[in-house]
């Protein structure tokens, strides 16, 4: 289904635990790393994805090569790649069984929608996490990520 409602995306958001991050950077500067931060300040179990970082950590997080590659239940997959490339992420987290894709910005695929929500996943689309949990008030620390 897709999440378009405050009362939705704050359910999705208050029940994940686990997020697999496609497409996270090494690089300070690059929106993928500093999310990825954030969401690990939230308390968030963040497993940061990008088959080029394999054996690295960000954040202090061990770098996993696909999402096939992690070896346990994904709550969300936040997608930090292209409008077209996201079809594919989202294609691979049917297929390890996650419950939901996050589109962060700007990344709109209507057909992985489609896709997504025929398996049975919730889905949220051109928004981002860093966004929305202050938004929706669900912030676990004072400094605002």
């Amino acid at each position: 289904m897709l999440l378009e409602t405050d009362e939705d995306i704050a359910r999705l958001l208050t029940e994940t635990k686990h997020i697999a991050l496609v497409g996270a950077s090494a690089k300070p500067e690059r929106a993928s790393n500093r999310i990825l931060k954030f969401l690990l300040d939230q308390g968030y179990d963040v497993t940061p994805v990008n088959p080029g970082l394999v054996g690295e950590e960000l954040h202090g997080v061990e770098v996993a090569p696909s999402l096939e590659a992690i070896e346990r239940s994904i709550d969300m997959v936040d997608i930090f790649r292209n409008s077209n490339a996201a079809g594919v992420v989202v294609d691979e987290a049917i297929a390890v069984g996650a419950k939901s894709v996050w589109m962060q910005l700007n990344v709109i695929n209507r057909p992985a929608v489609e896709r997504a929500e025929e398996a049975g996943l919730d889905v949220v689309m051109d928004r981002c996490p860093k966004i929305e949990i202050p938004r929706l008030g669900l912030l676990k620390s004072d400094d605002g990520g």
